[in-house]
């Protein structure tokens, strides 16, 4: 039986491209939209969180045009918070939300039994649903990827985002594998495709069943991939510059690709200074440029540096965001 999972969400594109027509099959619904801020984790001059700086970033993402949020990604370090703050940081970002949007909790991990427990364990707080990274460090073949994300499926009724980051993982979790993980659980309704690979993620959408969203995890890559069928962005920009990015998102579901392509080109520039180091050392010194500090980041990772700070204020000023 397919459920369908309706959210309140701020702003959807009122004519999406359908990226879902070539298939009869059907899978779990959700409304997510396009446009999907991975929210940086604040912290503060302890590099304790700071949870009352993670409700006020999470209003001005949904007041620039956030559809949904991504809590505790990789922007959001997801790998220096551990187990207990993460809840913490959950709990914070659902009370200050109030369903203005849905909320999607990072509870993916290397272990598939942590992976489990603590999926099930975030379930029970609220949120509307989960986004599950490929098994890193481990290098599993692609029978190890599958059943890591079934067992995460069968044990919560929350929908799925999958999230293919090779870059970051080693592995890369191949068309075959997606693909077979969307048809045979309803509730993994959607991938975050970061492997660069346009030949891979078209493979995707192309035989995905009706209801699949294939999402860009690379600003950069956004329009391409939605030029090809794709449903829209988790989005590293959208924590500097949410309107335009929003903006674009909305003109390319529209198929105003002028319009879309326009935007891309202006902020290029800033997509890239984001990426010059980690993540997300550059997106918290743009946040802290552009006057809403949220801390430093958590080792192994350190802060931009004087001379990386003043290239991005050149950068930021040439794209527009004061």
């Amino acid at each position: 039986m397919t459920k369908e999972y309706q959210f309140p969400v701020a702003s959807i594109a009122s004519t999406p491209i359908d990226d879902a027509a070539s298939s009869p099959d059907t899978n779990t619904t959700c409304s997510f939209g396009r446009f999907i801020p991975a929210m940086i984790t604040p912290f503060d001059t302890t590099l304790d969180l700071d949870l009352n700086r993670a409700q006020q970033l999470a209003l001005r993402l949904i007041e620039g045009g956030a559809d949904a949020l991504v809590v505790n990604g990789t922007t959001g370090e997801s790998p220096t918070v551990f187990y207990p703050q993460k809840r913490e940081l959950f709990k914070a970002v659902l009370a200050a939300v109030d369903n203005r949007v849905p909320i999607i909790a990072n509870v993916g991990d290397n272990c598939t039994a942590d992976s489990v427990a603590f999926a099930r364990e975030v379930a029970h707080l609220g949120v509307n649903g989960l986004m599950c990274v490929v098994p890193y460090y481990n290098k599993p073949p692609q029978q190890g990827i599958y059943l890591h994300f079934k067992a995460i499926a069968e044990q919560v009724e929350l929908p799925i985002i999958l999230y293919n980051i090779p870059g970051r993982c080693v592995v890369n979790m191949e068309a075959q594998t997606t693909l077979r993980l969307a048809h045979d659980m309803p509730n993994i309704v959607a991938v975050k495709e970061a492997s660069g690979d346009l030949e891979q993620v078209s493979a995707i959408i192309r035989d995905a069943p009706r209801g699949f969203k294939v999402y860009s995890g690379d600003d950069e890559e956004t329009l391409s991939l939605m030029k090809a069928g794709g449903w829209g962005v988790i989005s590293t920009i959208g924590n500097v510059a949410p309107a335009p990015m929003k903006a674009l998102v909305e003109a390319a579901a529209q198929g105003e690709w002028t319009k879309a392509r326009e935007l891309h080109q202006r902020l290029v520039p800033l997509m890239r200074e984001l990426f010059v180091t980690a993540n997300p050392i550059m997106v918290k010194e743009a946040l802290r440029l552009a006057g809403f500090d949220c801390g430093g980041v958590r080792l192994p990772l350190v802060d931009a540096t004087s001379a990386q700070s003043a290239r991005l204020r050149e950068v930021m000023l040439t794209v527009g965001i004061p």
